[in-house]
C-alpha cells in the first residue's frame, strides 16, 4: 500500500502485515494514536492489562510460544520503567519481542520534559536495538527492521520509542515485507564432522536449550538421540526440547543441579550444545567446563555468531538456526558408538535424582506432581516465576512435548500469571498450570483481572509456605536462625478470597488427599481459578527441611 496516512496507521498496518494478532498494553496517553487506529483494526486484538510488568511478560511469553515477536506498547517514563521487568526476560531468555513506547513530543525532548528518559541509554543493554522513530516516512521501514532484527540471529527484545506529535504526522509510505529469520543452516561438511566426532567419543551428552526450536527439529533430534543411544541433558527450563520420559533424557543442568549430572558432563569426553548460550546458571556457575578452553571437545552449535567463543572456545562453532541444526543432524541417520553404558548410567541417575520425597507437613507436593502427570494431557502447558517452590514442578513434573514449558530463564519472580494468560491466548484449547509461590504471586496478582476479562481457563497453584522460601533457604545457610525480611506469613492475604474479589474461583488445600476433588472443582469453572496449597514452611526443599539448613549451618 503506498498512500498518505497517519504514521499510527502505518504502524499498525505493518503489525497486520507482519501477522500481529493480538498486542499487550496497558493504554497511555502518550499513544493515543495507535489506540484510535487498533480501534479499526479486528485482525488484532488489544489485551488491557493492569501492569506494564505484566503486560511485557504476556508479550515475551506470547513470543516465546509462537516463534514470531509479541508485541507490548507502554507509556512513557513509569510505564516503560515497569516494563522493563519484562524486557529483561525477553533479553536474558532469547525471545523475539517488540516493546513501542509513547515517548515525548519532539520539540520537548533533551530538556528532561515530563516523564521524559532517553531510551537509547536506559535499554541500550537490554535490547539487541533501541529505534526511535522520529519521521512518519519511516515509519514502515523502523517497523521491519524492528521485526527483522528481533528474529535474526540470536532472538531478543527490540525497543521502539515513539514521539506522541509523530504519531499523527501524515506521509506517503510503502509498506514493509513480513520478516522471517534468515536460514543459516550448516554445511554438509560441517554435518560430517560433527558426526565423526560423535562416533569417536567415548563419553558424549548432547545439551539442548535456546529458543528457535520447532516442534519437527524436537521430534527429530529426539529420534536421533535414541536411535543412536546418546545422553541428552536440557538447559535451564528448555526441558521441554526432548520427550523427559525418552530413555535418552538424563535432565537439566540448572538450578539445584543434580551432582551426579555435573559430573556426567564435567566427565565428558564430547559435549554437543545445540542452541544453548552456555550462560552462568546453564552451566552450573561455569563449572562444568573449563575458561576458556574446555577439557571436553566442545561443538557448540548457537545462532548468533558473537556467542560461540564468548565464554568457551569451541573446537567446532557453527552458526546455525538450532532446529535447522537438529533437522540436518538427524537426517543421515544414527551414528553407533560405544557409550551405551555411560547413556544408561546417566538415565538411571536421572530417575534416583527425580524419585518421590516424603517432606514435612500434610501437602506431599511429589503425590500432587505425580497426579498431575497422570490425569492432565501431555500438551498441558506449565508456568512459573521463580523460587523454591519450583523445585515441585521442573525436578519432578515429566514435560512430554515442545512448548509446555514457559518459564523465566532469567529468574523473574512474578512470571507465571502473564504467562499463563499468554499462553491461553496462544493456544486456546491447551490445559494451562501456572505454579506459584505465594511472595511470587503478589509480584503480578493483579493481572487476575485481566485473565477474568477474558475469561480465560487458567488454573493457578499457590504453593503458600508464608516465606519468601529462596531467600529464607540462603539466609539460614549463611545467617542461621537470624531471620529477617523473609517472612510474609503476617501480611498475606486470604488468597481465596482475593480470587473471588476477581471473580475467578477460589479454593484452599490443606491435605494432600483433597487436592484431586479440589482441582476437579476449579477446572469445572468457567475462568480462571486459584487453588490455595498449604505449604509446611519446613517443606522448604526436597533435599532438606529448614530446620535441617539451619542445623547444618549451625554446626
Amino acid at each position: 500500500m503506498s498512500m498518505e496516512r497517519t504514521a499510527a496507521r502505518i504502524l499498525v498496518d505493518q503489525l497486520v502485515l507482519q501477522g500481529v494478532d493480538r498486542v499487550f498494553c496497558v493504554p497511555g496517553e502518550s499513544f493515543l494514536a495507535v489506540l484510535d487506529a487498533l480501534h479499526d483494526t479486528p485482525e488484532i486484538e488489544l489485551v488491557t492489562c493492569r501492569h506494564e510488568g505484566g503486560a511485557a511478560m504476556m508479550a515475551e511469553a506470547y513470543g516465546k510460544l509462537t516463534g514470531r515477536p509479541g508485541v507490548l506498547f507502554c507509556s512513557r517514563g513509569p510505564g516503560a520503567t515497569n516494563a522493563s521487568s519484562g524486557l529483561h526476560v525477553g533479553f536474558q531468555d532469547s525471545t523475539p519481542m517488540l516493546m513501542f513506547i509513547g515517548q515525548n513530543p519532539r520539540d520537548v525532548m533533551t530538556r528532561e520534559a515530563f516523564q521524559e528518559i532517553d531510551y537509547r541509554r536506559m535499554f541500550g543493554t537490554q535490547a539487541k536495538a533501541v529505534l526511535q522513530l522520529d519521521d512518519a516516512a519511516r515509519t514502515a521501514e523502523y517497523v521491519t527492521r524492528a521485526f527483522q532484527l528481533a528474529l535474526n540471529g540470536r532472538p531478543g527484545p527490540v525497543v521502539i520509542p515513539l514521539p506522541e506529535d509523530m504519531l499523527t504526522d501524515k506521509a506517503i509510505s510503502m509498506d514493509g515485507r513480513r520478516a522471517v529469520a534468515p536460514c543459516n543452516g550448516p554445511t554438509t561438511t560441517v554435518i560430517a564432522d560433527v558426526r565423526a566426532a560423535l562416533a569417536a567419543a567415548v563419553r558424549p551428552v548432547v545439551m539442548l536449550g535456546g529458543s528457535g526450536w520447532n516442534s519437527d527439529a524436537v521430534a527429530a533430534v529426539r529420534r536421533f538421540a535414541e536411535k543412536s543411544d546418546l545422553p541428552v541433558a536440557a538447559s535451564f527450563r528448555r526441558q521441554d526440547l526432548i520427550d523427559n520420559l525418552s530413555s535418552s533424557y538424563i535432565g537439566e543442568i540448572g538450578l539445584g543441579v543434580n551432582p551426579k549430572l555435573a559430573e556426567t558432563v564435567k566427565n565428558a569426553d564430547l559435549l554437543l550444545v545445540i542452541g544453548a548460550r552456555l550462560g552462568e546458571i546453564g552451566t552450573n556457575g561455569y563449572t562444568i567446563m573449563e575458561t576458556p578452553c574446555p577439557v571436553q571437545r566442545l561443538i557448540h552449535v548457537y545462532a548468533g555468531a558473537d556467542e560461540i567463543g564468548h565464554v568457551y572456545q569451541p573446537e567446532i562453532g557453527i552458526v546455525s538456526n538450532p532446529a535447522t541444526f537438529a533437522l540436518a543432524l538427524a537426517a543421515d541417520g544414527p551414528v553407533t558408538g560405544v557409550w551405551g553404558a555411560h547413556r544408561e548410567k546417566a538415565r538411571a541417575d536421572y530417575v534416583a535424582w527425580t524419585a518421590p520425597r516424603t517432606s514435612p507437613g500434610a501437602i506431599q507436593m511429589c503425590e500432587i506432581m505425580a497426579w498431575l502427570d497422570q490425569n492432565l494431557p501431555a500438551d498441558t502447558i506449565y508456568t512459573n516465576g521463580a523460587g523454591n517452590f519450583t523445585v515441585w514442578l521442573h525436578r519432578f513434573h515429566r514435560y512430554r512435548q515442545f512448548g509446555t514449558q514457559v518459564a523465566p530463564i532469567c529468574g523473574s519472580m512474578g512470571y507465571g500469571i502473564p504467562a499463563a494468560i499468554a499462553a491461553k491466548f496462544a493456544r486456546p484449547d491447551a490445559t494451562v498450570i501456572c505454579i506459584a509461590g505465594d511472595g511470587d504471586f503478589q509480584m503480578t496478582c493483579t493481572e487476575l483481572a485481566t485473565a477474568c476479562a477474558h475469561g480465560l481457563k487458567i488454573r493457578i497453584l499457590i504453593l503458600n509456605n508464608g516465606m519468601l522460601g529462596t531467600i529464607r533457604m540462603h539466609q539460614e545457610r549463611h545467617y542461621p536462625a537470624r531471620v529477617s525480611g523473609t517472612d510474609l506469613s503476617a501480611g498475606n492475604p486470604d488468597f481465596t478470597a482475593f480470587a473471588k474479589a476477581y471473580g475467578a474461583y477460589g479454593e484452599r488445600v490443606e491435605k494432600t488427599e483433597d487436592f484431586a476433588a479440589a482441582f476437579a472443582r476449579a477446572d469445572a469453572h468457567d475462568g480462571p481459578s486459584v487453588l490455595e496449597i498449604m505449604i509446611d514452611p519446613e517443606a522448604l526443599t526436597p533435599a532438606a527441611s529448614l530446620s535441617q539448613i539451619r542445623a547444618a549451618a549451625l554446626g
